[in-house]
């Protein structure tokens, strides 16, 4: 993908899943092996998709934020409990509109400079200035943000208040001075301060890392001066489920992320595995002027006229449930439920009397049609989420056929998908996932600017929303999270967003140990045999 807003959008993916958003984490849970720790092995792990440019800071693609785990530190980490830990900063402080933190000493980059406070404060700028069209802009680092550097010190002054900015920042990749001053060398090479610099670069095949044997300031205080860590990392490309089971069972890959029958095969085996809950349904509708979807009532018509409590069921397998928030990814800034008793209930007349009081009028050949437009949609689904997917969109569509909607279904790469939602617009209805650790990180998505400039890529325009999000974002952390709630419901009610399912997706091991909490921990890697 190249490093603009039209193909490089601010989404992150779940790999076995769909696009999302998740903060970095230096630990999670999963099971124990008895096994002896080798040293200098080579760890292979499966990515579901080609991150495309490699410029850590244009993407927040899965495929790439897994990717540049490797490469690239955060200033601060956040462990499995939410707790905010060291990484590239020793010390932070939030007071009001006001946040510091000291950088440690003795960072060096992969290309043997040095990695200071004006180089922090270089990329938080950088990412702050809207006509660089950031992923990270508005999701880990709020708008309006300048950073001034003195001496090992950074000091961001805020536009407003920001109640998980350090969550965030934990999810915000440093670039190194060089990368800063030309962004095309971050394109096929990593220039950064991470554990692991990129040696090979086959794109759609795989990624090679080698290990930087000096590096001594990963979360909390890492080092990779510990038994069985990796000498090499490399992430291959596999974008079929059976087929990395398969090479997962066979030993050929050390770890692979799976959902639904590819995970009961692995689970059978009893294989090392983490579990997380996450976003599997979340339908976003086109409201930009001249779709058809910028019509309330067709919102409306198209919820209610879908069982989604089946099509929960029929999307993960029988493995997941309806959706409960917009943030699900732990560590999490707020544990409420917005989704249940928001939505719009399953009734499919009240779906036709919707359209039918808003003018749209059958056809004689079933398709509504208003002032002679014809209400034809174009439905985007990411090709990489399984037959489950496909199953679940077959049953969406003949459920919006039958209400009078002609629906032309595209099932899409992810870097296609990309490209339509942030630059062509040509699409009506998508599914896509933002899996967050934060309400607030979805604010971006769901108001303000509309893409290709911003990343509200539905043109989302939600007064109550916005009301309640400029009242929760003045209190602290979890106190606003009563807020944050009323905000979610406001989207739900509205059919503005249509969160439809969780499920639990798992992160196995073979011959291999790490901590996973939506990305694998580089520092925790320990090959077993």
């Amino acid at each position: 993908m190249t490093p603009n807003r039209t193909a490089a959008a601010a989404v992150t993916a779940v790999s076995a899943l769909a696009l999302v958003l998740v903060g970095c984490s230096s630990d999670g849970g999963g099971q124990t092996s008895t096994g002896n720790t080798i040293d200098g092995a080579t760890f292979t792990q499966i990515m579901g998709a080609d991150p495309g440019n490699l410029d850590p800071q244009m993407s927040a693609g899965s495929a790439l934020f897994d990717l540049s785990l490797f490469a690239y530190d955060t200033l601060v980490s956040v462990n499995g409990e939410g707790e905010v830990q060291s990484q590239l900063a020793s010390e932070w402080s939030l007071d009001g509109l006001t946040a510091s933190l000291t950088i440690n000493d003795g960072i060096v980059c992969s290309d043997g400079t040095d990695f200071t406070a004006q180089t922090a404060a270089d990329n938080l700028n950088w990412v702050s200035d809207p006509a660089n069209e950031s992923a990270f802009l508005g999701a880990f680092l709020p708008a309006g943000i300048t950073t001034v550097a003195e001496d090992d010190t950074i000091t961001m002054t805020l536009s407003e208040p920001a109640p998980f900015l350090m969550l965030g920042l934990a999810g915000l990749p440093m670039v190194c001075d060089a990368g800063l001053n030309d962004r095309s060398l971050l394109a096929s090479a990593s220039n950064g301060t991470g554990p692991y610099v990129l040696t090979e670069a086959v794109p759609n095949d795989h990624y090679t890392f080698e290990l930087r044997e000096e590096y001594a300031w990963g979360p909390n205080g890492a080092t990779v001066d510990e038994p069985g860590i990796p000498a090499k990392v490399n992430l291959r490309i596999v974008g079929d489920g059976t087929t990395a089971t398969n090479l997962l069972l066979s030993g050929e890959v050390n770890a692979a992320q799976l959902a639904g029958p590819d995970a009961d095969r692995a689970l059978a085996a009893d294989l090392f595995a983490h579990e997380s809950t996450a976003v599997a349904g979340e339908q976003w509708y086109n409201q930009a002027e001249g779709h058809p979807t910028s019509d309330p009532a067709v919102r409306m018509a198209l919820t209610q006229a879908v069982d989604l409590d089946e099509l929960a069921n029929v999307i993960t397998a029988g493995k997941g449930g309806p959706g409960t928030a917009l943030a699900t990814v732990d560590p999490r800034g707020c544990t409420f439920e917005s989704v249940p008793g928001s939505l719009p209930t399953f009734d499919v007349d009240a779906a036709n009397a919707a359209l039918d009081e808003a003018g749209w009028v059958r056809g004689d050949d079933g398709v509504r049609v208003k002032d002679g437009t014809r209400l034809s949609l174009v439905f985007l689904y990411d090709n990489s989420l399984g037959a489950a997917a496909t199953a679940a969109a077959e049953l969406a569509m003949s459920a919006w056929q039958e209400i009078g909607v002609e629906v032309d279904g595209k099932q899409q790469d992810e870097s296609v998908m990309l490209e339509a939602l942030f630059g062509t617009g040509a699409w009506d209805i998508s599914w896509v996932t933002l899996n967050v650790n934060s309400p607030d990180q979805i604010v971006g998505f769901a108001s303000g600017t509309v893409a290709p400039e911003g990343v509200n890529f539905a043109s989302i325009d939600n007064a109550d929303y916005e009301a309640a999000v400029a009242e929760a974002i003045q209190l602290p952390g979890a106190e606003g999270c009563s807020i944050w709630q009323e905000a979610e419901t406001a989207l739900f009610t509205a059919a503005d967003l249509v969160p439809f399912a969780n499920t639990t997706v798992h992160m196995f091991g073979n011959g291999a140990e790490f901590d996973w909490l939506g990305q694998t921990s580089p520092t925790s890697l320990r090959m077993i045999g």
